[in-house]
C-alpha cells in the first residue's frame, strides 16, 4: 500500500479496534501453547475448554484496553490480568523449564504471537500496511506486553529485528501432548455458548490455515488443497465486504467491550 503523506500513520488503535482482527485468534493461542512453559501453564492453570468464552472476552478485553482504551481503561484491565496471572507458576519438569505468567520471556512470546497473526490478517483483509503505519503499529503494539511486566527494552527494537527473534523463537516451538490436548478442546469447542460452535468450522479452517506449517504439523492438522482454497476464497469475500463496512459495524465489539470494562471499573 503506498503511503499517503497527508495522512496520519495508521497505529494500533486503528488496527485493534477491527473486530476481524478476531480471525487470528485462534493461530495466536495455538502458537503461544507451542511455547512449552506457556503451554504447560495453561494446561495446569487454564480453564479455557471449559469457559472457551469467558477465556476470549477476557483476552479481547485486555487488548482492546490496551490498544484503544483511557490509561484509566488500561489500569483497570491490569489488575484484572495481574489477579488471574499470579497463581499461574509452576517448577521445571521434564517437560519444561520453571515458569511463571510474570516471565518476560513468555509474556514476550505471547505479545509476539497476537502482533504476528494480526499483522497477517490486517495483510489479507485491507492490505500491508504503508512504511511509516507498519512502524507506527509496530511500535505501539509493545504496549501489549509492557503494560503488564514485559520491560520496554525487551520488544525487538524494529520490524527486522523482530523477524529475527520470530524466526529463532518458532524454530524452538515444540508442541507437549498437554498442550495438543488444550489446542484440540478449544478447536472442538463443546462446551462453547452455541453461536461460536456455530463459527468454530470457519475458525479451525482459519486457524490452520494461518499456522505455520512445521506447528501445524506437531498439532496433527492437514491443510488439504481443498480448504486452503476455502480459507481464500472466504478471506477474498472479507476483504471484498468488511472493508466498507460502516466504521461503526467493524467496531462494535471495541466498544461493546470498553463500556463493559468501565463498569467494572
Amino acid at each position: 500500500m503506498a503511503s499517503d503523506p497527508l495522512r496520519e500513520p495508521l497505529g494500533i488503535a486503528d488496527v485493534g479496534g477491527e473486530w476481524i482482527m478476531l480471525a487470528g485468534g485462534g493461530c495466536a493461542v495455538l502458537l503461544q501453547l507451542a511455547h512449552p512453559s506457556v503451554g504447560r501453564g495453561v494446561a495446569e492453570h487454564s480453564d479455557f475448554a471449559d469457559r472457551p468464552y469467558d477465556r476470549l472476552i477476557g483476552t479481547l478485553t485486555y487488548v482492546t484496553a490496551v490498544a484503544c482504551g483511557t490509561e484509566e481503561d488500561i489500569r483497570t484491565v491490569r489488575r484484572i490480568v495481574g489477579r488471574a496471572h499470579a497463581p499461574v507458576r509452576g517448577s521445571a519438569d521434564a517437560a519444561s523449564s520453571a515458569y511463571s505468567a510474570y516471565d518476560p520471556d513468555l509474556q514476550l512470546w505471547v505479545t509476539a504471537t497476537l502482533y504476528w497473526t494480526a499483522v497477517r490478517v490486517h495483510e489479507r483483509v485491507f492490505g500491508a500496511l504503508d512504511e511509516a503505519s507498519a512502524d507506527r503499529f509496530y511500535r505501539e503494539f509493545a504496549a501489549v506486553g509492557t503494560s503488564l511486566q514485559l520491560p520496554a527494552d525487551a520488544w525487538p527494537a524494529t520490524r527486522a529485528a523482530f523477524d529475527e527473534y520470530w524466526s529463532d523463537a518458532a524454530s524452538r516451538l515444540r508442541v507437549t501432548p498437554a498442550a495438543r490436548r488444550v489446542g484440540e478442546d478449544l478447536l472442538r469447542a463443546v462446551r462453547a455458548p452455541l453461536w461460536m460452535r456455530a463459527i468454530m468450522p470457519l475458525a479451525r479452517l482459519a486457524t490452520t490455515a494461518l499456522l505455520p506449517e512445521s506447528v501445524r504439523r506437531q498439532y496433527g492438522l492437514q491443510l488439504t488443497g481443498r480448504n486452503a482454497l476455502r480459507y481464500e476464497r472466504m478471506m477474498s469475500v472479507a476483504a471484498a465486504v468488511y472493508p466498507r463496512l460502516p466504521v461503526g459495524i467493524r467496531h462494535v465489539v471495541r466498544n461493546r467491550l470498553l463500556r463493559r470494562l468501565r463498569r467494572m471499573a
